[in-house]
């Protein structure tokens, strides 16, 4: 079988930003070459074969497959918010070609068996590549380590207690060390409860106003330098999760110049809204960490165009409506991304935020250096590619979405680009339009 992407402006960092032609034979990338140099006319007489399928990128962006390092599939044990098939569809329809699993389950997957169910059930899915992430602690719990060796043999990607964190300074510096020996990321949840308190939104003045108690961002930024000293102490890399506060922005730019081997992700709610999204969108706009100010999210923008933030994951936390329909501070945390993730991505390089190639960094490229997983487009290489039409004007509706749950404060807005094409392995697992010419 020979697919052949043509015309397309393919976009893989630090190697190729031109129109292209991409050859994929049995789902795996034969060649790519820049107009003017394609190799295309080599292969005429399989071109005219009725197998081979052409398909014309022409006007598009060509990217390598997006993965998302942070996502809440549900299942097992929360089905009615989301299971990994609808998951993997909204993934699908939202430009990843692979997606990294929470271990936040029920039970949570901080064993063998857990591990080989979300393997089987992306498997009978049959669209993307879905990546176990392993708990830190048993039943993330923070008292006892699982036994990473077991967790990676049986195909766990990284471990994380996310939805947790790891209170015990103690057990984090253990895990640290004990996960590096393992080769596995540790995936930081840095959040210190004593701070949080009561707390259900950011402090300031809009909790004030709306009479809510507030979570401060030193509850986020202290937990932030604990683990970047851990990571410094013990020279074992620490990756921290969902980055909110300028405070902790600034520990890891200075870390990072320092050489510490730590990386960081933010997600789009933190660089496209503030606080004062829950006065629009109640119980849509509560997640955790929450919704900051305008200088913490000038700040997260800050980080991701100098480097200091590595990657955009989305979050993904599917809830149903009975779980957001409360009062406020009895709602679950959280909001729907993968669907909206690439086009509010492309709404920073509209506006100079980061480059198209910086962008296609934070979204393929670096998660996959982070996870220790191929990336970008090469020769012999699955063909994991994400197709994006930049110039398209969109409303997002989310009752149009693959995933369960519609929790999303994105409802409505208008965006300009989103993917039009998902591949994996070299075939179409998600396609918007008639490819067909």
């Amino acid at each position: 079988m020979l697919t052949i992407i043509q015309g397309g402006r393919v976009v893989d960092p630090g190697k190729l930003d031109a129109i292209a032609d991409i050859i994929i034979r049995d789902g795996k990338i034969v060649d790519i070459s820049e107009r003017g140099k394609t190799a295309i006319h080599e292969l005429d007489s399989q071109i005219e074969d009725p197998t081979t399928k052409t398909i014309n990128a022409t006007g598009k962006i060509v990217c390598p497959g997006f993965i998302d390092m942070h996502v809440h599939l549900r299942e097992p044990g929360h089905e009615h918010k989301e299971t990994i098939e609808t998951g993997a569809r909204a993934a699908a329809r939202g430009g990843f070609t692979a997606v990294c699993a929470m271990p936040n389950t029920h039970p949570v997957n901080d064993n063998c068996e857990v591990t080989a169910f979300i393997l089987n059930r992306a498997a009978a899915a049959n669209l993307i590549r879905v990546y176990p992430v392993g708990a830190i602690s048993i039943g993330l719990q923070g008292k006892q380590l699982c036994a990473y060796d077991r967790l990676k043999a049986c195909g766990v990607i990284a471990v994380s207690d996310d939805g947790n964190p790891v209170m015990n300074e103690q057990l984090m510096r253990t895990a640290l060390e004990t996960a590096q020996r393992s080769n596995l990321p540790v995936i930081s949840h840095c959040e210190d409860l004593n701070l949080v308190g009561e707390g259900v939104m950011n402090a300031g003045v809009v909790a004030s106003q709306l009479d809510l108690a507030g979570i401060s961002n030193a509850s986020e930024s202290a937990m932030v330098a604990r683990d970047i000293a851990l990571s410094e102490s013990t020279g074992a890399p620490v990756h921290i999760a969902h980055v909110s506060t300028a405070e902790s922005v600034e520990s890891l730019r200075a870390a990072k110049f320092r050489g510490v081997p730590v990386t960081a992700e933010t997600a789009p709610h933190y660089f496209m809204l503030t606080d004062a999204a829950v006065k629009e969108w109640g119980t849509h706009a509560k997640m955790n960490p929450p919704l900051r100010s305008r200088k913490d999210r000038a700040a997260i923008r800050q980080g991701l165009a100098d480097g200091t933030i590595d990657v955009i994951a989305t979050d993904h936390a599917p809830h149903s409506s009975r779980e957001k329909a409360v009062e406020f501070n009895k709602a679950a945390n959280g909001i729907i991304g993968l669907e909206t993730a690439v086009s509010l991505g492309l709404k920073l390089v509209q506006e100079g935020v980061l480059s198209l190639t910086e962008l296609v960094e934070k979204m393929s490229i670096a998660p996959a250096r982070i996870l220790g997983l191929e990336s970008g487009l090469r020769s012999n290489r699955s063909a994991d590619i994400t197709i994006i039409d930049a110039d398209v004007d969109y409303v997002i509706d989310v009752t149009q979405f693959q995933s369960l749950s519609r929790n999303s404060p994105f409802d409505g807005r208008q965006l300009q680009g989103k993917p039009v094409l998902t591949m994996v392995d070299g075939r179409i697992v998600y396609a918007e339009g008639d490819w067909n010419r």
